[in-house]
């Protein structure tokens, strides 16, 4: 690191910008005019914000996350749970879930 400790600082001094005046500014139209019309793909790429607060997209988190885990299981338990079509590791889970003699998991469906 070779800047001196107050160098930062010191580079933002040297900037010159009046903010009272930048503050000061009242826009016009004319300022308006010169913004570009935003379009579906700028507001994609945008950032909601509930009461100041960022709003996260995707899926909400979890109040019980489910850890993944490496797990070698023989090829004739695997084939006979896909059997089964889509959700076949939550139907192995319930089957570890009644083995280990563990309350039955309540999920909210979304």
């Amino acid at each position: 690191m070779t800047e001196k400790k107050g160098a930062t600082r010191n580079r933002y001094r040297r900037i010159g910008s009046d903010l009272k005046k930048v503050d000061a500014y009242v826009l016009t139209q004319k300022d308006y005019d010169e913004i570009p019309e935003l379009t579906d793909e700028d507001f994609a790429r945008g950032i909601w914000h509930i009461g100041g607060v960022p709003v996260s997209r995707g899926r909400p988190k979890s109040k019980a996350p489910k850890h993944a885990v490496s797990l070698r299981l023989d090829t004739d338990v695997v084939a006979y749970f896909r059997r089964g079509g889509r959700g076949w590791q939550s139907r192995i889970n319930a089957a570890l879930r009644k083995v280990a003699k563990l309350p039955k998991e309540k999920r909210k469906k979304a």
